[in-house]
């Protein structure tokens, strides 16, 4: 059975800034990759480090082909040991380097969670000096990988002030996204959506770009119910609001791309024009970006509402291996249609 969040062989197609940019057709995994490399050419701060990221080039060859190009001073396989990997991150960032972290499976950034909150994230604060530093690896679900490496730990970092979190859900996106975060100045939690890896492919531009964290993207427009999402949801969205539309239903659906900072102009102001809010989202309910959105629109954009603001989520519970669990417990275009025509009733 397919998994139900998104569609087979999915291309997403974007407007790129200039028509005239050559371009190719690439997957998220392998615009990711490009990111790093065109990084570490431009720029010789740059180096990686991670477990299995060299010679085996990374559990899902992300980084395939990179020792071979920049040698092993710049892509150094390390040991099994997370804090390690964040700590040798955080004290090359405070010497002038630019370093690229992978965890191997973004679950696994919790041993090196008192790092990167307590030490990486607040040493602009502390100091004055900022601590440049990407962590990237691959999250959520759809992959039968089951407790420990199908996890969407998102919100442990959206809370923490002085980092920022990323979770892009288009090949374009991964790359300019990534880019944009190796040249920020202060720490990035970076997540690559697993099962976009090789799901995924859009037109990404050979020539040098990035796209700016904490801005928001309206996937397709619409005026009677905005949907609000990121990551491998995105498609959820997409596939829901095309069903809605044969229904006569105008869905708008806004990609996140970063949650911290959070872009509230693009969904406040979407809000304003539907009167209506779904928060989808592939993390846990209790206390997921849903929770921070919906508080936002209360606070500000109360007159605006028409209806109650929903948000459809994972259930409180660890991630099932089971794939027939797994598929329950993952958000779907099913369980999504059933919350926007609830909406559309009021």
């Amino acid at each position: 059975m397919a998994d139900p969040r998104i569609s087979g062989g999915v291309t997403l197609t974007l407007d790129l800034p200039e028509a005239s940019r050559a371009s190719a057709d690439l997957f998220y995994l392998e615009a990711i990759r490009q990111a790093l490399s065109e990084e570490m050419e431009r720029d010789g701060s740059v180096f990686l480090l991670g477990e299995d990221i060299g010679v085996f080039g990374g559990a899902f060859k992300v980084t395939e082909g990179l020792l071979d190009r920049f040698g092993e001073a710049r892509v150094i396989d390390t040991p099994l040991a997370e804090e390690a990997i964040i700590g040798g991150a955080i004290g090359a960032a405070m010497r002038g380097m630019r370093p690229v972290a992978e965890m191997q499976f973004i679950d696994f950034i919790s041993r090196g969670f008192d790092l990167l909150t307590n030490f990486a994230a607040k040493n602009r604060y502390r100091t004055g000096v900022g601590v440049p530093m990407v962590v990237r690896g691959p999250s959520g679900g759809g992959v039968h990988g089951g407790p420990y490496h199908s996890q969407s730990p998102e919100m442990y970092f959206v809370k923490t002030p002085g980092l920022k979190v990323v979770a892009p859900a288009t090949a374009y996106d991964a790359k300019g996204l990534l880019k944009a975060a190796i040249r920020d100045d202060d720490p990035v939690v970076y997540l690559e959506h697993k099962y976009l890896y090789r799901r995924v492919k859009d037109r990404v531009p050979s020539e040098d770009y990035i796209v700016p964290l904490g801005k928001a993207a309206v996937r397709r427009e619409g005026s009677d119910l905005t949907i609000v999402t990121y990551a491998a949801m995105l498609y959820t969205a997409l596939d829901a609001a095309a069903v809605l539309a044969e229904e006569g239903a105008s869905v708008e659906v806004i990609d996140l791309r970063t949650l911290l900072p959070l872009d509230e102009e693009t969904i406040l102001s979407s809000v304003g024009k539907t009167s209506r809010c779904i928060v989808l989202h592939e993390d846990t309910r209790t206390a997921g970006i849903g929770a921070e959105i919906a508080a936002t629109l209360s606070e500000k954009a109360f007159e605006y509402l028409d209806a109650p603001i929903l948000r459809v989520t994972a259930p409180d519970t660890p991630v099932p291996y089971a794939p027939t669990l797994e598929r329950a417990f993952l958000p779907n275009v099913n369980t999504l249609l059933a919350a926007a025509r609830k909406l559309l009733k009021y």
